[in-house]
């Protein structure tokens, strides 16, 4: 006989609904706040924390360095795929943190380099200015695409066609965008090198990126202003990926597991807490109180929790393994409160799968997630890597499991089996840019938890109340006895009950 059976069914998202509490006048949606910890922090650092609770999966189809630029200065954070070579992944990594909060890490060009050789290198990069450094990487000039003519100066030093430094306002040591903005104002230049003491360049403010980085009031950064980044791992070539992430000053690592619950993960934990004491481990997949402990235990700095309830996850269908996920949510976040009582260390809860919809961000959020990571909501967008395709006129984006074909293809040892798959391939259809996306998403969040009186997160899991629904009432909350217009149709994913 098996060694545990639970009669009582294993329960979804969308059997919950939420109940409406008393809502002040102060609890507006202006007021609310959607900040929440990315990890656990011993010192509580700034930069382990989101500023809305979405994060896009560690997939091949959603997050690449765009989505990991864009929903960084949004907000939130893309977990890099690991399903790529070391190089590449760690490429990614370097250029989201190159995105510093409106302050550029440049590519700089030698004094006494060739102007054809520079421009060979525009061509590439697709930069039409550049710094000026001398051998000792002391700034000493700029040079934009007017300071040359490549037909007539291919020859040319740059030195000889650079605009020098006296020339040029500069700043030092600032870190401050609205200091920047400032002096760019007042010089009338398009362009600020931020150099230190020494006149060495740190990086390059432009006129074109301050009102686009003032834009981005939630944005997440590190302290030297540099984006947030998480990339993902695995178990097996971690050693070697972890060594070159960290090179690029990776913030987060997340090891992207159908299982957790293995040795193999706590293994692998114990190791980067050892080796790279500076850096957080996101552990997980678990579903069960006894994972959470487990890999907490190893010591995992947020947990990620949910299996074969993804729309291209059949890891339930190939393995029998799995579970509900609001079950689940229930049960570790349990686990996770009595472990913060015990303890004093609070271990963020990850929902993973099975959100279909920002109403399933919400209940997630309500039963005591911190976060929601989404797949397919992102890879609807501009931003994740895959190219828009058109189908029976229709805008639509490939979209895949990491568990699929496709994916396996990469390597075949990324479960270390090759056997069979947990993941499907399909389509979903084109939604535009995250940006116009988000705005309708968080503002829903927000509505739902103003209607339950919370003002913040925290509150959110202590004021929300919840119900179990019926087959009936799942049926009834929909549109029903009418005839939906085709519009409505072909944007909705519900129709008449006629």
């Amino acid at each position: 006989m098996a060694k545990r059976i639970i009669t009582e069914s294993s329960r979804t998202l969308m059997e919950y609904r939420l109940l409406p509490g008393y809502t002040s006048v102060d609890c507006s949606p202006d007021s609310i706040s959607l900040r929440t910890p990315l990890v656990y922090s011993e010192d509580n650092k700034k930069k382990y924390y989101l500023n809305v609770p979405l994060v896009s999966a560690a997939m091949q189809s959603v997050s690449g360095a765009q989505m990991g630029i864009e929903l960084a200065k949004l907000g939130g954070a893309a977990f890099i795929f690991c399903s790529q070579s070391i190089e590449s992944q760690a490429e990614m990594v370097k250029k989201i943190k190159n995105h510093k909060a409106g302050f550029v890490k440049p590519q700089t060009m030698q004094a006494d380099m060739k102007v054809k050789e520079m421009f060979e290198i525009r061509k590439k990069s697709g930069y039409s200015t550049f710094p000026v450094v001398d051998k000792n990487d002391l700034f000493v000039g700029l040079i934009s695409k007017w300071d040359y003519d490549v037909s007539l100066h291919s020859e040319s030093l740059i030195k000889g066609r650079m605009i020098k430094k006296e020339n040029i306002e500069v700043g030092t040591n600032i870190t401050d965008l609205v200091e920047a903005n400032q002096i760019l104002l007042e010089s009338h230049k398009s362009v600020l090198p931020i150099l230190d003491n020494d006149g060495k360049l740190l990086s390059m403010v432009f006129r074109k990126d301050i009102n686009d980085q003032l834009d981005f009031p939630l944005e997440i950064h590190d302290e030297k202003k540099r984006l947030i980044t998480v990339a993902a791992i695995n178990t097996h070539d971690f050693k070697e990926r972890v060594k070159l992430l960290a090179k690029e000053e990776v913030d987060v690592l997340a090891i992207d597991s159908s299982d957790g619950h293995t040795q193999y993960q706590a293994d692998t934990i114990r190791w980067i807490s050892d080796k790279y004491t500076q850096i957080p481990v996101i552990g997980g997949n678990i579903i069960t109180a006894e994972g959470f402990r487990f890999l907490v235990e190893a010591g995992a700095s947020a947990i990620k929790v949910g299996m074969g309830g993804g729309s291209i996850c059949i890891t339930q269908e190939q393995k029998g393994t799995g579970r509900g996920l609001a079950t689940t949510i229930i049960e570790v976040v349990e686990e996770r409160d009595d472990h913060f009582k015990e303890t004093g260390k609070y271990i963020p809860v990850i929902a993973d799968g099975g959100v279909t919809s920002t109403k399933d961000v919400t209940i997630a959020l309500a039963l005591g997630a911190d976060y929601v990571m989404m797949g397919r909501y992102f890879a609807r967008m501009e931003e994740s890597p895959t190219e828009k395709i058109v189908v029976n006129n229709r805008v639509m984006k490939p979209y895949w499991g990491e568990g699929s074909t496709r994916a396996q293809n990469w390597k075949s040892k990324r479960y270390n089996q090759g056997k069979f798959v947990e993941g499907v391939e399909g389509m979903v259809e084109y939604a535009g840019h995250l940006r116009d996306n988000m705005e309708e998403t968080l503002a829903k969040i927000r509505s739902s938890m103003g209607t339950c009186g919370a003002m913040n997160i925290s509150e959110f899991h202590k004021l929300a109340e919840l119900e179990v629904l019926s087959a009936l009432s799942i049926k009834e909350g929909k549109p029903h006895d009418i005839y939906l217009s085709t519009e409505n149709r072909d944007n909705q994913d519900y129709h008449s009950s006629e």
